[in-house]
This record gives C-alpha cells, structure tokens and sequence, in this order.
C-alpha cells in the first residue's frame, strides 16, 4: 500500500525542511527536530504534491472555502484552493491572536477546510475554528502537512494529517541535559 508519510519525510529531506538541534516551537515547547516548511514552500513542484496528496485524504469531501492560518499555512493553503478550484482566504496574526482581515468574510452555513503546515498542540487550528464558527460558516475538517502530535491532538471534526509523527517535545523546566547544551534557536511559525 501507497504511504504517503514516507514520501512527505522525502520531500522534506529533499529541501531541508526537517532541521535538526534546539528549537522552542510555538507553542512553547522544546524540541530537537523542527519543520522549517517554509524550506519546502520555496519549491512548488513540492507544494504541489503535498496538495495533491491532501486532497486525495478529503476526496469525497464537501468544500466550498479553503482557509489557512498565517504564516505556517499560507502557501499549501493556497495550493489546495488552487488545485480544487475552490476560494481561498488567510487568517493572520493581530495583536499576537489570528484575525480574519482584509475584507475577507464568511457566510453562515460556508463549509470550509482549514489547512496548516505544522500541528503540534492545535492552538492555531482551535482559534481558526472559532474565527469561522463565530461567522456561522461550518468547518468541515482540518488538515496538515505534519500532525507533530504523532496523532494525540483531537478537534471536534476530522483532522487528516499528511505524517504523523512524534519527536519528543519538552516543557521548558523539563528538558534534557543532552538538549539543554545545545544552543537554542526560535524560528517561529
């Protein structure tokens, strides 16, 4: 059988997307591997598959609305509408919260996919999901080019992940010695 974890592993080896050393991710966690999608969004025959590869896991399903969450999910966001010939919007930061800008709106009863690079803890999904409910437009799924909770993040409608995988993640007062030497870089979403 196809696995898709094993190609999109490739494609971020391929473009050095998966980075290696002391990372505090955005969700405050510490971690010795980080997604540097950014590195892969520089090469659209990339992007291209991943979208491809998302929208073969919501074949089937019932979309009007693609809506990503700034920055992470900016460019696959954009190729899934692309690809499915669906609209597209972006949700970005103000104030350090996402908000819905631009002149951009939904309307009541709009069924929407939210897309992200990179889920860890779910944050920025979970406050996507409020932003769309809050207009009455329905979130339908969610999908991700890697869910770094190595399946463990649960939301209230299905969430489709490219690769699921679990690199350790450790609370600030809890890292590792071997880590806590290494020194430590922010790269943000």
């Amino acid at each position: 059988m196809y696995n898709s974890k094993e190609e999109v592993l490739q494609i971020f080896a391929d473009t050095g997307a998966l980075q290696k050393g002391h990372f505090i991710l955005r969700s405050g966690l510490h971690s010795s591997h980080f997604f540097q999608c950014a590195q892969v969004c520089q090469h659209m025959p990339s992007v291209t598959r991943l979208a491809e590869l998302t929208l073969e896991k919501v074949s089937g399903l019932e979309f009007e609305t693609v809506v990503a969450p700034a920055m992470g999910g900016l460019v696959i966001g954009q190729e899934i509408a692309r690809q499915s010939g669906r609209r597209y919007i972006f949700l970005e930061k103000q104030n350090d919260a996402l908000a819905m800008r631009r002149g951009f709106s939904l309307r009541p009863g709009e069924k929407v996919l939210i897309t992200e690079d990179v889920v860890t803890r779910g944050g920025r999904v979970a406050e996507a999901l409020a932003i769309v409910r809050g207009t009455g437009a329905v979130p339908v799924a969610i999908t991700s080019i890697v869910d770094r909770s190595g399946g463990q993040v649960k939301f209230d409608v299905p969430f489709h992940g490219l690769a699921a995988l679990t690199f350790p993640t450790f609370a600030p007062d809890k890292i590792p010695s071997d880590l806590s030497v290494v020194p430590v870089t922010k790269p943000g979403s």
